[in-house]
C-alpha cells in the first residue's frame, strides 16, 4: 500500500512538472499584434463613405500587359520576367530569408553531436623520476567515441519569437519580390510605348519632310521663273533642314530606349533590335481602367504587404527583447565510452554527465532595458512608414486618376488642332502656289502643322503611358493573398538532405534558373521571343 501510494505521489509529481513545463513553454511576451486600421473614403477624389468596398471582379489581373493587345509587348514582358538578372537576384534574397529562418527555427530542436577518436603514446624510458629498475609502461593507448546532447525549452519564447520575426521579414521580402516584379513590368511597358511613341514621331518627321521637300522644289521653280525671290528658297530650305534634324535626334532617343529594353530582357544591346513602326499614330485606344475602393488597396499593393509584414516582424522583437529579462534554461547530456583498446561496449568502459544550467544576468547597466525600448520605437517606427507608405499609394492613385483623365482631353483636343493646323498649311500653300500671299505663310502654317502633330504623337504616347502608371499603381492586379504563409516558409523538411541547391517554392517567387540566362545574344533557339525581335531596321 505504502509502494502504491509512493508511485502515485511520484507520477503525480513528474505530471506537475511536464504541466509547468509546458505552460512555461507557452508564455508568449510578444504583444498581440493587429495589422493598423485606417480611416479612409470609399472611392476616390473624396467621394463615397467611410466603408470598405467589395473586390472589383474587372481589375485587371496577371498579365496586364495584354489589354494593350500587342503580341511584340507581350513577348517582350514573358522574356524579361524569365531571364531580368535583378529580378532574379530579388528571388535569391527571398530564399536567404527563408533560410535564415529555418536557422532561427532550429534552435528550438535538441542539438545532437557525437565524437570519435583515438590516441597512441609513449613515454622516454630515461623520463625525470622513472627509476632505473622501473617496469611501469611507456606506450599507452586510448580510443573513445561519445555523444552529446543540449536543449533549450525556452520557457519564454524567445527563440518562437525571433522565428516569427524572421518568417514574417520573409514574408516582406516576397512582397518586396513582387513589387520589383511590378515595377520591372511596368518600365519596361511604360519605354516599349515610349519607343512606338517615337516611332510615330518618325514617321510624322518622314512625311513632313517629304512634303517640305516638294515645297522647296516649288520655290526653285518659281525663283527660276521670276516669280518668287530667293528668299522663299532660303525659308523653304531652312524649314526642311530643321525638321532632318529633328528627325535625327527622335533616331538617337530611339536607340537609347532600345538599349534600355535590351538590357531589361537580358540582352546585350549590340545584338537587339525591335523593328520600327511606320505608322503616324500609336495603335492603343483609350483604356478604362476600373480603380475600385481604397479598401482594395492594402490588398493589392505588394510594397504595402511588405511595409505590414516588416511591423509584424517588430512586434515580434519587441517579445524577443522581453525575453532577455528572463532566465536561459538549458539542458545537456554526455556520454560514451573510453578503453586503451578495442573492448568499448562495456558497461565499465562508459562515462556520463548531465545537467541543467540557468543563466539570468543580475546586473547589465540598463542593457536589456535600452533593448527593449528600442524594439518599441522601432516598431512604431515601422508603423509609421507603413501609414506614410498606404498615403503613397494613395497619391500614386489619385495621380494616376487625374493623368490619365486629364491626357485624354489633350490627345482629343490635339487631334482637333492638327485637323485646324493642316487646313491651314493645304489652304497657304494653295494660295502661295497661285500667288496671293507671300512663303512667310506658308512657313508659319507648315511649322504650326508639324509641332501640332508631334505634339498629337506625344499626348498619345504620355496617355497610354500614364495609363500603365495607373495600373502599377493598384497593384497590377497582384493580391496579397500570393505572399506564402508562415508555414510554407521553410525551405526544405527538417529530414530532407536531397535537392538543397533550390528551396521548395513558396507563393509567386520564381527561383528557377536556366542555362539560356548566360546568353546575352537574344537570338538563340532557347529565346523563341527574342526571334521577332531582331527584324533588320527599315530603313533607318
Amino acid at each position: 500500500m505504502r509502494e502504491s501510494f509512493k508511485r502515485r505521489a511520484l507520477r503525480g509529481g513528474v505530471a506537475s512538472a511536464v504541466l509547468c513545463l509546458s505552460l512555461l513553454s507557452g508564455c508568449d511576451l510578444a504583444p498581440k499584434y493587429e495589422a493598423p486600421k485606417f480611416i479612409y473614403p470609399n472611392g476616390w477624389s473624396g467621394k463615397g463613405v467611410l466603408v470598405d468596398g467589395k473586390p472589383a471582379d474587372d481589375v485587371p489581373k496577371g498579365k496586364w500587359w495584354e489589354v494593350f493587345h500587342d503580341p511584340q509587348l507581350n513577348a517582350l514582358e514573358e522574356k524579361m520576367l524569365a531571364s531580368n538578372p535583378d529580378l532574379q537576384a530579388q528571388a535569391e534574397i527571398f530564399t536567404q530569408s527563408r533560410d535564415i529562418a529555418r536557422e532561427t527555427q532550429a534552435q528550438l530542436a535538441p542539438q545532437l553531436n557525437g565524437s570519435a577518436g583515438m590516441s597512441n603514446n609513449k613515454t622516454s624510458l630515461t623520463r625525470l623520476w622513472r627509476g632505473a629498475n622501473a617496469n611501469s609502461p611507456t606506450t599507452e593507448s586510448s580510443v573513445f567515441y561519445s555523444g552529446a546532447a543540449t536543449w533549450e525549452p525556452d520557457f519564454f519564447s524567445r527563440i518562437r519569437n525571433a522565428t516569427r520575426m524572421q518568417k514574417n521579414m520573409a514574408q516582406a521580402s516576397a512582397a518586396d519580390y513582387a513589387n520589383l516584379r511590378l515595377m520591372l513590368e511596368a518600365e519596361l511597358a511604360s519605354n516599349y510605348l515610349g519607343l512606338r511613341g517615337l516611332d510615330a514621331q518618325y514617321a510624322v518627321y518622314d512625311d513632313s519632310i517629304r512634303y517640305y521637300q516638294t515645297a522647296v522644289k516649288i520655290t526653285r521653280l518659281r525663283q527660276a521663273g521670276a516669280i518668287a525671290a530667293g528668299l522663299d528658297v532660303s525659308r523653304a530650305e531652312n524649314q526642311l533642314f530643321a525638321t532632318m534634324a529633328s528627325q535625327s535626334n527622335v533616331r538617337a532617343q530611339r536607340q537609347v530606349m532600345e538599349h534600355a529594353i535590351a538590357v531589361m530582357v537580358n540582352t546585350v544591346p549590340g545584338s537587339f533590335h525591335i523593328a520600327p513602326s511606320t505608322s503616324q499614330t500609336l495603335p492603343y485606344t483609350i483604356l478604362r481602367i476600373p480603380t475600385g475602393f481604397p479598401s482594395q488597396l492594402l490588398e493589392r499593393r505588394p510594397d504595402i504587404a511588405s511595409a505590414e509584414r516588416n511591423l509584424a516582424a517588430n512586434s515580434r522583437a519587441i517579445g524577443v527583447a522581453r525575453a532577455a529579462f528572463y532566465p536561459d534554461v538549458t539542458f545537456s547530456l554526455n556520454g560514451g565510452f573510453m578503453n586503451n583498446g578495442f573492448d568499448l561496449a562495456s558497461l565499465g568502459n562508459s562515462m556520463w554527465s548531465y545537467g541543467v544550467q540557468a543563466v539570468e544576468p543580475l546586473f547589465t547597466g540598463g542593457l536589456r532595458r535600452a533593448a527593449l525600448q528600442r524594439a518599441w520605437s522601432q516598431y512604431r517606427e515601422s508603423a509609421d512608414h507603413y501609414r506614410s507608405t498606404v498615403l503613397a499609394a494613395f497619391q500614386d492613385v489619385e495621380d494616376g486618376i487625374s493623368q490619365t483623365q486629364a491626357f485624354a482631353d489633350q490627345q482629343k483636343q490635339q487631334m482637333a488642332a492638327v485637323d485646324a493646323a493642316l487646313r491651314t498649311q493645304r489652304m497657304t500653300m494653295a494660295l502661295y502656289t497661285g500667288g496671293l500671299t507671300n512663303y512667310l505663310d506658308v512657313v508659319v502654317a507648315q511649322q504650326a502643322a508639324l509641332v501640332a502633330r508631334i505634339d498629337a504623337v506625344q499626348a498619345q504616347t504620355i496617355q497610354v503611358q500614364a495609363s500603365v502608371r495607373l495600373i502599377k499603381a493598384l497593384g497590377g492586379g497582384w493580391d496579397k493573398v500570393a505572399l506564402p504563409a508562415v508555414k510554407d516558409i521553410n525551405p526544405f523538411g527538417i529530414l530532407q538532405y536531397d535537392g538543397l541547391h533550390h528551396p521548395r517554392p513558396a507563393g509567386d517567387v520564381d527561383t528557377r534558373t536556366s542555362p539560356a540566362d548566360q546568353d546575352l545574344s537574344g537570338v538563340t533557339p532557347a529565346n523563341p521571343p527574342m526571334k521577332d525581335l531582331t527584324a533588320a531596321s527599315s530603313g533607318r
